[in-house]
């Protein structure tokens, strides 16, 4: 009878403890530990905290992928810390693609507000991919932690914005994280099933070494 009373007290107390503060704006001049930021002081808390300016503009394309993407995350958005929320913008130039990549931290929605974008996810169990050319206006929803991509299928720049439920997503680029480190080619080589002449190539438009 004690154990479920228990229980009951610790679920009512962290549920409580949860309500104590109606937000955690980032201290970006404070340390970034394991955890996130720390709060400010609310004192020193103002409305544009809670406003973020920067997704008006588009992001520079004239890079390796044709491809930008401008976050508002807590580390450039303070007031999303601890909300479980945030924002991106999404710019692809003609032949622009986002490769391969996934966001360990958080869900991801993506809404196409010009342009046309073929974009698909890939399944962790069964290796099942989902992939469809969305237009203007079109939504798709991409699970957390799983492989996914953005390219732009049509013959104009597109845009796009995403949502994340996690305000520090996380990214990580599968193509970058194969040829853009130290890792030796003969490594890289084994677990690719790639030639030492690809692996070579790719590690040498990346800007990996080894």
């Amino acid at each position: 009878m004690i154990l479920p009373i228990f229980l009951i007290f610790s679920l009512l107390s962290s549920t409580s403890n949860a309500a104590v503060q109606d937000f955690c704006v980032a201290d970006l001049t404070g340390p970034d530990t394991p955890t996130g930021y720390v709060c400010k002081k609310p004192a020193a808390v103002t409305v544009d905290d809670f406003v973020f300016s920067g997704l008006g503009a588009g992001g520079n394309t004239s890079n390796i992928i044709k491809a930008a993407v401008t976050p508002a995350f807590a580390d450039q958005f303070a007031g999303v810390n601890g909300l479980g929320i945030s924002l991106a913008r999404l710019d692809l130039a003609v032949g622009g693609v986002v490769p391969m990549h996934t966001h360990p931290g958080g869900s991801e929605v993506l809404i196409v507000i010009s342009g046309a974008i073929c974009a698909g996810f890939i399944s962790s169990s069964a290796n099942k991919v989902y992939f469809k050319s969305l237009k203007k206006g079109d939504i798709m929803v991409f699970p957390q932690g799983l492989l996914h991509f953005q390219i732009n299928a049509g013959k104009t720049p597109a845009l796009a914005f995403v949502s994340f439920s996690s305000e520090r997503p996380g990214l990580q680029i599968l193509d970058f994280a194969l040829f853009a480190n130290d890792l030796p080619s003969e490594i890289v080589e084994k677990t690719t099933f790639l030639d030492d002449a690809q692996v070579k190539k790719l590690k040498g438009v990346l800007g990996g070494t080894g």
